[in-house]
């Protein structure tokens, strides 16, 4: 193993003009927006399949080509859903030891050709449920490990002044996903009801699947997990790859030396880790914490929408009983799902400018939360009050068909608009990276993981429910959702420190009590030479 003092510190290739030898410090290399695109794919791929499959699920092509009933739909909208988080919450959980072991680079292609081989499941017209269905088991395994994996590579590859803008990238190009599937099935509506009707949104699920995994060719690996694996020599190499630099300059070689110092710090804090600790009663609270911010942002409402937001609008805007005003009422819904997809991908983009670390995490969750409950109980008092006309009423001219709704419906409309619009400034990005502020570096590998496990198992929980949800309840979906809104924003006001501004290691101080109350001793901020001796405590204990 090559050691950092052996790498070269000055230039000697006469090649070299002396200009080039000392780039601009503050140069934005067009290495690292090559490698974010190529990685924010993951997000767009997540974001599309996830809108995608809501709208397929209403076209009248595809109930026909899959041989099933009007009666069915509720249970195979259900399952072709839900079968895809379980398929994610799978490949978020082998994916892990995959990348520590192999790299993100290689862990992304296989994530890349996973969910590409799925979608040829999806796309192959069987007339059988059940290959669609493994089709999307396996397309739920590519999205789980690359929404896994990819935060993380572009978080160990960018630079500490871009890190926070191109880390929320990934949240960005996860809403655009969702924005173009939406319009995207919106569009298909209007083509003749063939399988290619269908066939085509799901089909277009490849581009971002095969760039992202065309893409990894032209990387380098992550810096950071090269130096953890021993390969100091080929880690330099590919930091003046990303920085597009020569490798006499300062600045890349002072950042070269501080990632492995933290590298070998981690290791340290991380040396004889053993489950068991996971269980002291600080690591509990952390855990009880993380995995609470996830179930939370789940039970929101807003990934439901998410998924059937077609659905939920029909609960809005109505329906009739003849084929042709169905027929309205189905390209009405898919319109006001493109619209919400839209606010979706502003909302987010203003969060990213405006609103990511000038405010504290927790006014941002509880007015969230407080916000969205307002919204969702509202609607569903105005429902009650006046439901929606059986059909929206419209005026036909000899050309052309005008659709117009009544107030209660529009303001119901807006009312669901403004709730995703404080999801995606609260609850839709700050779960992510307050999850990891709460644990120190030795537990924060499995207690982020545990955290992102929830997020998945939430996700099933809601989309497998969700249609027989909207069936069975109406109008009280929304108040359903309403309720535990506000019941989320409790839980953030009674149990859930505020990180801003705080270092990591002031963060862990947070949590210094909890430690203490074990058994007399201490058990956070660990650093090298801490050792587990199988006895439920430290053997040595150095903040």
């Amino acid at each position: 193993m090559s050691s950092y003092a052996q790498l070269p510190q000055e230039v000697t290739d006469p090649d070299v003009p002396p200009h080039d030898r000392h780039p601009s410090q503050h140069a934005r290399p067009l290495q690292i927006y090559w490698l974010s695109a190529i990685v924010c794919c993951g997000g767009l791929l997540f974001g599309y399949d996830s809108g995608v499959i809501g709208g397929v699920l209403t076209f009248d092509s595809f109930l026909r080509d899959f041989r099933y009933t009007t009666d069915e739909q509720t249970r195979v909208s259900s399952i072709a859903v839900g079968i895809q988080q379980a398929g994610a919450l799978v490949g978020c959980l082998l994916i892990w030891p995959l990348t520590n072991r192999y790299g993100r680079r290689r862990a992304l292609m296989l994530c890349s050709a996973i969910f590409c081989f799925g979608v040829i499941f999806e796309i192959i017209n069987s007339h059988s449920l059940p290959v669609f269905y493994i089709g999307r088991i396996i397309c739920g395994l590519g999205v789980g490990g690359s929404a896994t994996v990819s935060p993380i590579y572009l978080a160990e590859m960018s630079p500490k002044h871009l890190r926070a803008r191109l880390g929320s990238g990934y949240q960005f190009t996860f809403t655009i996903g969702i924005f173009i599937s939406y319009w995207i099935d919106y569009a298909l509506q209007f083509r003749a009801p063939t399988q290619a009707q269908w066939q085509i949104p799901l089909a277009l699920q490849l581009i971002p699947g095969a760039l992202m995994g065309l893409g990894m060719l032209f990387l380098n690996e992550s810096v950071r997990w090269l130096l953890s694996h021993g390969h100091t020599t080929a880690a330099w190499k590919s930091l003046v790859w990303i920085r597009a630099t020569q490798t006499n300059h300062s600045a890349v070689v002072a950042e070269f030396a501080e990632m492995k110092r933290a590298v070998d710090d981690d290791l340290d804090a991380t040396a004889n880790f053993h489950p068991r600790e996971l269980l002291f009663r600080s690591n509990l609270h952390r855990i009880f914490l993380a995995v609470s911010l996830f179930i939370a942002q789940q039970a929101t409402g807003a990934t439901a929408m998410a998924y059937f937001g077609p659905q939920f609008f029909a609960l809005l805007v109505g329906g009739g009983a003849d084929s042709q005003s169905q027929k309205e009422t189905h390209s009405l819904t898919l319109l006001l799902t493109g619209i919400f997809g839209a606010l979706k991908v502003l909302s987010c983009l203003f969060f990213i400018l405006f609103v990511a670390d000038r405010f504290g995490r927790r006014p941002l969750l509880a007015l969230g939360a407080l916000g969205m409950s307002i919204c969702m109980i509202s609607t569903s008092i105005l429902l009650l009050k006046s439901p929606p006309a059986s059909s929206p009423s419209h005026s036909s001219t000899t050309t052309t068909t005008t659709t117009s709704l009544p107030a209660t419906s529009t303001l119901t409309i807006l009312l669901i608009y403004t709730s995703i619009t404080l999801y995606n400034l609260s609850w839709g990005p700050l779960p992510w990276p307050l999850s990891a502020e709460l644990f120190p570096t030795r537990t924060r590998s499995p207690g982020v993981s545990l955290a992102v496990a929830s997020q998945w198992v939430s996700n099933f929980i809601w989309s497998f429910s969700t249609p027989y949800i909207l069936e069975n309840l109406k109008w009280a979906t929304f108040l359903l959702f309403g309720v535990f809104d506000a019941g989320i924003a409790g839980f953030v006001v009674l149990c859930v420190p505020e990180t801003r501004g705080l270092t990591l290691e002031e963060v862990q101080g947070l949590f210094e009590g909890d430690g203490r109350e074990d058994d007399g001793r201490e058990r956070e901020g660990l650093v090298g030479g801490d050792c587990y001796d199988g006895h439920d405590h430290f053997t040595v204990s150095i903040y």
